[in-house]
Formats: C-alpha cells, sequence, structure tokens
C-alpha cells in the first residue's frame, strides 16, 4: 500500500482523513486537541471544502473570526493554540494539503 502522507506528513488524500488521524498527528506534533482546537480544525475544513485549497494565516484568521467572532479570530490566538504555525499546522491537523506560502 502506498504512504498516506507526504514526506512531511500531510495528507496525500484529504478525503480519507478521520479524526483519530488528527489526533495521532496533533500529539506527533506536540498538541494536546481540546474543542479550541477541534473548532479551529473543522474550520479549517470547512474552508477548504468552500474555496478548494488550504487557508493561509490572513483567511485563517478572517475565517475564524467570521464564525467564532473576533477573541478567536486573531492570529495571536492562533498562534498560541497552534504553538507559533497556526495555518501550517492546522492544515496538518486537518488533512489538508500544506498551505501555499508556508515553508
Amino acid at each position: 500500500m502506498a504512504d498516506i502522507y507526504d514526506h512531511e506528513g500531510f495528507l496525500l488524500d484529504p478525503s480519507m482523513w478521520t479524526e483519530e488521524m488528527a489526533r495521532d498527528i496533533a500529539c506527533g506534533e506536540g498538541v494536546d486537541m481540546s474543542e479550541a482546537h477541534w473548532q479551529v480544525v473543522r474550520l479549517a475544513r470547512q474552508f477548504y471544502e468552500e474555496f478548494e485549497m488550504s487557508p493561509n494565516m490572513r483567511p485563517l484568521v478572517n475565517y475564524v473570526k467570521r464564525h467564532l467572532g473576533p477573541d478567536y479570530g486573531n492570529s495571536m490566538y492562533l498562534m498560541r493554540l497552534f504553538n507559533g504555525s497556526a495555518a501550517k499546522l492546522t492544515s496538518k491537523i486537518a488533512g489538508l494539503p500544506k498551505p501555499s506560502n508556508c515553508l
């Protein structure tokens, strides 16, 4: 069976994603998934379904702000939640491709 992850650990086929996979990826990245994490991960998946691309930081912030409000839709909150790499790590945990402008 072919590997389902790329060399950086991003899921190759987002349709294969499960919450169990997300927990495993998060654990490997040192993230203890709370309901706040799940909210953002689910919104990132919703963003992907809507726009057919993984959200970069600014679109992720704006999307979270639109759906959860300004207390949650700001870069400082998201960076604290996801260890300083919010867009990249959120996409990885959400089973999405790596955002286009992430190193």
